[in-house]
């Protein structure tokens, strides 16, 4: 099992520590509904060190980007951030990623931890460019600072204004005494915040001073749990759970990041699914009745034929009900459309509900 720089930091702290995409993480620390609203109504710290981190540089540096990319990166600049996927050549996604846009020949990918060697070699297959790439990922802390309150705790460590970053944009600057950190006003959990990327030596030093920082303002560390909880009630994609090797970008509902404005891995077929249509689609619901629905229990219409499957679900502690996400036939994915999941051989009835649950 791989460790973070703070691995020792979360025992202390009491962590439950679990296997994770090949590392010990801390999956809670006083509960996750505890860490869940924390993050919703004050402000939460996650250790994300897992994740991976490639840095792409060169003149052609951008056609590389494009090429792997289902998003058009052309359309970024200098601070600026991009969601995008990183389609495989058989319709599915290789993985679901970040673009920052360091300068014009200069990009910063964050990949999936459980992907970051997959992504690695994709990458590198399709560099006929002479792009100069560098895998920067085990050298990399990352710290989601995430909350409400997270600007307010975080402003008094940097002169970078915090308070006027746009969503999806970065700087680089001095925090915590420490030069050169990238902070970005990025997150997987709708609660506003940023992303605190540094090197595995000032690791503890960040840590220890966003605490200190933030200790006015109720921070707390945070745990996976809570950072599936979160993201859930927004209704993001996890890889591996609602997007994989096998679901298109436009079922997975991320035709909206898929640019057909320019050429990329598997575009021509990507494009054909657009115009005739998929045949099943991500859907967001939310139980009526009471029932916890899991990752692959089927979902079944009125007269228990089976219609998809769920990918995603959890109670949701914000809302006090299960909800989830899940592939449906498309006649099925209209909201409002009533299904059924299968709980242990009992039919439970759901409604299907645009995400974000929480508006």
């Amino acid at each position: 099992m791989k460790t973070t720089a703070l691995t020792e930091v979360h025992i202390a702290l009491g962590a439950k520590m679990v296997p994770f995409a090949g590392y010990q993480m801390p999956v809670q620390y006083t509960g996750i509904n505890d860490e869940h609203e924390t993050v919703r109504k004050n402000v939460g710290v996650f250790d994300v060190s897992h994740m991976g981190e490639f840095i792409l540089k060169g003149e052609k540096a951008l056609d590389l980007v494009q090429k792997i990319s289902s998003n058009d990166a052309s359309k970024l600049y200098d601070g600026k951030i991009q969601y995008a996927c990183i389609p495989n050549e058989t319709g599915g996604i290789v993985d679901d990623f970040l673009v920052y846009r360091i300068d014009a020949q200069t990009y910063f990918l964050v990949v999936n931890a459980a992907n970051i060697q997959k992504d690695w070699d994709w990458i590198v297959q399709y560099n006929t460019y002479g792009v100069e790439m560098k895998n920067i990922s085990d050298k990399t802390s990352l710290f989601a600072v995430q909350g409400p309150k997270a600007t307010d705790a975080l402003q008094a460590l940097t002169a970078i204004n915090l308070g006027e970053m746009e969503y999806y944009t970065f700087k680089k600057g001095t925090f915590a005494g420490v030069e050169n950190v990238l902070v970005s006003a990025t997150g997987y959990t709708g609660a506003g915040g940023f992303e605190i990327y540094v090197d595995n030596a000032h690791a503890k030093q960040i840590w220890d001073a966003i605490f200190e920082a933030g200790a006015p303002f109720g921070i707390k560390p945070i745990g996976l749990g809570a950072r599936d909880t979160l993201r859930l009630e927004m209704g993001f994609c996890l890889y591996g759970n609602d997007i994989d090797d096998t679901t298109s970008p436009l079922e997975a509902g991320l035709g909206w990041v898929t640019k057909f404005t320019k050429d990329f891995v598997n575009a021509d077929y990507l494009k054909k699914q657009k115009e005739e249509g998929v045949n099943q689609k991500l859907v967001g619901f939310e139980m009526l009745e009471r029932g916890i629905p899991r990752h692959g229990y089927e979902l079944i219409n009125e007269t228990d034929d089976v219609i998809g499957v769920v990918t995603s679900g959890t109670q949701s502690p914000s809302l006090q009900k299960s909800l989830g996400l899940g592939y449906v036939k498309t006649a099925y994915s209209k909201e409002g459309s009533e299904i059924w999941v299968k709980i242990r051989d009992k039919k439970v009835k759901a409604v299907v509900s645009k995400p974000p649950f929480i508006k």
